[in-house]
């Protein structure tokens, strides 16, 4: 959900036995929860891509509340949300407003994209696109997009791993040989990619309550107990503002206990843009589209800001790592695994580490799901196998999500992990670029399909150079995700001034395409389509995908 830009470094070099017992033990629960899935609401004819992939559609408003949270609410947002607030102070509290900015905006959409996609059968946004606008050439490149912005997402999961570990002292530190080095995120991996494979999204959707649980119990210890051990709220503000006061790197101070008028601009931009992009990944989607009805959804855009207060609490912990003085070695994005590991009794520290690895499991499934999902349907069905039975989907979805997977633990072990972080920030940026065809075909059918996939183009080309133009201290380019916005000259978030530039040019595209009278393909939906619910005619609770092929597309 954030993305500060320093690479992981090594940790603690003693092995903290009482905590890698602990966490060994969550971990194996979670192990069997996720084979035992296989199992739990489990179809009669379960070797298709409803079943899988979104979980025969079939989750209630708490299970699809758990879901959503462990989707959106990641390892890696536990350890980067403050791990920024450790390194630059304030700015890292955007990832709140944005997560409270973005639940009305979902009211307005997610429901009616259940909605049509319950009645044609749609897994993916790409299939609703196809749908929606004709274009298999748009339908793509909303896939194409969705697959390069989660891959980076998947492997920053692993990071999150990775970073528990080494607090823990497991691996051997820099030292050791590759293999031991890796071992512990290799083993991982394998279970991770073994329940994924056979029990589809009902173990992600499982295994979700035993993660915000832990991250529930951990966070509401932490800032009660970590406070009371360091003297109250009021000497770690104090000694945070002392903290970001000292220069950095470039001499200027290293960030703010407030944000100032300078910062304005960059912090709301980061956050809208966040907010227009979170429900843009495919992700997100999987797990909105696994729901049983329209009504789900719609309960759970108002209880999801639960989440949001337990990650303002969260972006306090960084503020009690400068306190606490938390060595990090050189990497903000230990400073929370290693103040839990100074702060708590190793068992308690343990449950928090537990927290984070199954922080990191949850969404890394649903992430892959996602992507064999969008491989299957839109470039697979699409362009490989038009007639693709559902088990020939059911098997390709299952396979490349395991070649997703390998691709984000090759990238991780091959790579430093600043590579990783700046695609995750191109991620966001790339994401965005994909809302007007979404989001505005959900609404109206007057976007050319032409000109959105011409704006799609403009606005990923304009946010990927003007990222690759960001330096920073410790890189060249790709150095953060805020530049100049042209003609206003202020410092904003990229990815919006991107979108901007993609809606403008998706408008007057459309113009001049209308009035050439350019061909608009054939649009299947029809507008009761997008407020139909389970028990109108043509949407039920567990529709076939025999039934379900989009018949535009195909």
């Amino acid at each position: 959900m954030t993305h500060p830009s320093t690479a992981l470094a090594a940790g603690s070099q003693g092995v903290n036995g009482v905590a890698l017992a602990v966490f060994v033990f969550f971990f194996l629960a979670v192990t069997v929860m996720g084979f035992l899935a296989a199992r739990w609401r489990r179809a009669e004819q379960s070797a298709n891509l409803d079943e899988w992939g979104l979980g025969g559609r079939s989750f209630g408003t708490w299970i699809t509340w758990f879901l959503l949270g462990g989707d959106l609410y990641t390892a890696y947002t536990f350890v980067a949300v403050p791990a920024a607030i450790y390194s630059a102070g304030a700015s890292g509290f955007f990832a709140v407003p944005y997560t409270i900015l973005v639940y009305p905006l979902i009211f307005t959409f997610l429901p009616r994209l259940w909605s049509v996609s319950h009645r044609h059968g749609y897994v993916t946004t790409s299939d609703f696109v196809r749908g929606r606008f004709g274009s298999k050439g748009l339908s793509l490149a909303v896939a194409l997009t969705g697959l390069l912005a989660t891959m980076p997402y998947i492997a920053l999961q692993l990071v999150g791993i990775q970073a528990v570990l080494d607090v823990m002292g497991v691996g051997g530190g820099e030292h050791a040989n590759w293999f031991v080095k890796d071992l512990p995120l290799l083993i991982a991996f394998a279970v991770l990619a073994a329940y994924t494979y056979s029990s589809g999204l009902r173990a992600p959707a499982l295994i979700a309550f035993v993660k915000d649980g832990l991250i529930y119990l951990v966070i509401a210890v932490a800032i009660i107990y970590i406070p009371l051990k360091l003297g109250g709220f009021g000497e770690i503000f104090h000694a945070a503002g002392k903290a970001l006061a000292q220069p950095g790197p470039t001499g200027k101070p290293r960030g703010e206990l407030a944000s100032g008028p300078n910062a304005q601009w960059a912090y709301a931009t980061l956050a809208l843009g966040s907010a227009l992009a979170l429900f843009m990944y495919p992700h997100s989607i999987t797990a909105t589209l696994s729901s049983r009805s329209r009504n789900v959804i719609r309960r759970n855009t108002t209880i999801l800001p639960i989440y949001s207060l337990m990650l303002g609490f969260l972006a306090l912990l960084g503020f009690m790592a400068l306190k606490a003085g938390t060595d990090t070695h050189g990497n903000a994005q230990l400073a929370i695994p290693q103040l839990f590991a100074d702060m708590f009794p190793s068992w308690f520290a343990g449950v928090a580490f537990a927290a984070i690895g199954i922080g990191a499991l949850v969404p890394a499934a649903i992430m892959s799901i996602a992507a064999a999902n969008l491989f299957t349907r839109n470039v697979y069905k699409d362009f490989l196998k038009p007639t693709a039975t559902p088990e020939q989907e059911h098997k390709v979805a299952k396979l490349v999500s395991l070649l997703v997977k390998v691709g984000a633990l090759v990238f991780v072990l091959t790579m430093d992990k600043t590579v990783a972080i700046n695609f995750q920030l191109l991620g966001g940026i790339w994401i965005l670029q994909t809302m007007p065809a979404l989001v505005g075909g959900l609404f109206t059918r007057w976007f050319h399909r032409w000109a959105l996939l011409a704006g799609w183009a403009i606005g990923m080309l304009y946010g990927t150079l003007a990222a690759y133009g960001v330096a920073s201290p410790t890189q060249k380019h790709f150095g953060g995700s805020s530049a100049q916005i042209p003609g206003i000259g202020e410092i904003g978030y990229i990815g919006l001034t991107a979108f901007v530039l993609n809606v403008l040019v998706t408008v007057v595209l459309t113009l001049v395409l209308k009035a050439l009278k350019a061909p608009e393909g054939v649009d299947e939906t029809a507008p009761g389509d997008y407020t139909a619910d389970v028990g109108d005619e043509g949407v039920t609770a567990d529709l076939p995908p025999a039934t379900a092929g989009a018949p535009g597309g195909h």
